[in-house]
């Protein structure tokens, strides 16, 4: 193991994010996530490793962190990275479990269903998400809340389910599609992140449940509310509808800058940059140029919507970047933001970490 991988293993934060491995080339062997970064990259480099996990770990040279805000971001994040680099490690190793999706099936009596794969049938797929558990107590969940159909469909007597209010009965009446879109629309605002009203009511009954001493019943609702969570969080790694942004985020420390880009094409982040460098005028002034040069360069195509964690005069920039450029105080932008903040803060954490070592070393061997 060389000295900067060396390096870079004593500085892993514990944030949930993506491990992206290289070889000598800098060329992508492997990409993974994981919930906690520093925990999951240092096993890989602990204890004894046999097979193709062994080949992959002699032949890693250098190590790039993408941060995220939760497990979920980092699980998007690793399948579009590797949808789009095809490292050969992930092809070979094929670990992890497949992630469930959350299906409602084009039927003329549509139903819910947790899945482990997607397919080009004309149903509604929601996910992926990270845990299989999960999924299915939000899908017990939403039968409950904005039942379908949950039998065959066939005339005849009204199934059990009917009777329990979790299906709308095609069994003792046709149901009419308005009906069943009607609850699809609920279904996916729910699974979009809509869910305040439902976890203040699961949060009422969890209370109520408690000071009835229905302990059993309060740990349902509880366990219920914690897979609403894991499952419906909302994500800043896929923006639906979407096209071209570049979100830029910098970090400030010692007179350097350190500079982070995101790039989202076609509605996902599938990229990044980063640049630290020494302050020479001032903060917005240094950014300013840098942005400027930076889209003068052909391979950094300038997006149709550019947003910058750091207000500068819109005036310094270029004409053409001047029309796309804004600077998000609140709301989801600002959220993003913040990501592409938190990456630059730890990018130059690294870096300066690096460049003590460097200068340690010159000393020593001096």
């Amino acid at each position: 193991m060389n000295t900067q991988l060396q390096q870079k293993l004593t500085l892993l934060p514990e944030s949930p994010g993506c491990y992206i491995y290289k070889d000598e080339n800098q060329e992508i062997l492997y990409i993974g996530k994981s919930k906690c970064l520093k925990n999951r990259v240092k096993s890989y480099f602990t204890g004894k490793q046999v097979g193709k996990t062994a080949r992959l770990v002699r032949q890693i040279r250098d190590l790039e962190l993408i941060i995220t805000s939760s497990e979920k971001e980092a699980l998007l994040l690793e399948m579009i990275l590797i949808q789009k680099y095809q490292p050969p490690f992930n092809r070979q190793l094929k670990e992890g479990p497949s992630y469930p999706y959350i299906k409602i099936t084009n039927e003329k009596n549509p139903h819910i269903e947790v899945v482990v794969e997607t397919k080009a049938d004309g149903a509604h797929y929601f996910g992926p998400y990270p845990g299989r558990y999960s999924a299915r107590q939000t899908a017990m969940l939403i039968e409950k809340l904005y039942p379908l159909c949950r039998c065959d469909g066939k005339p005849g007597r009204p199934c059990l389910y009917y009777h329990l209010g979790l299906c709308l009965g095609p069994c003792q009446a046709e149901i009419a599609p308005a009906v069943y879109q009607a609850q699809i629309q609920k279904i996916t605002r729910f699974l979009e992140g809509d869910v305040k009203a439902v976890k203040t009511k699961l949060t009422q009954d969890m209370q109520v449940a408690t000071e009835k001493l229905q302990f059993e019943r309060a740990a349902e609702l509880r366990d219920t509310i914690q897979a609403i969570n894991e499952t419906i969080e909302k994500q800043h790694i896929i923006f639906p509808g979407l096209k071209n942004r570049d979100l830029i985020g910098c970090y400030e420390q010692d007179n350097h800058l350190s500079v982070f880009v995101f790039f989202v094409r076609n509605g996902a982040i599938n990229g990044t940059k980063w640049h630290v460098f020494e302050i020479q005028k001032s903060l917005q002034e240094d950014l300013a140029d840098f942005i400027n040069q930076f889209y003068q360069d052909p391979n950094n195509i300038q997006p149709k919507e550019l947003l910058i964690a750091e207000k500068i005069d819109k005036m310094s920039l270029s004409a053409s970047l001047q029309k796309v450029t804004s600077f998000p105080q609140k709301g989801g932008k600002k959220k993003q933001i913040n990501l592409a903040v938190e990456n630059a803060k730890s990018t130059y954490i690294a870096y300066a970490k690096m460049k003590e070592y460097d200068f340690e070393n010159q000393l020593h061997n001096s």
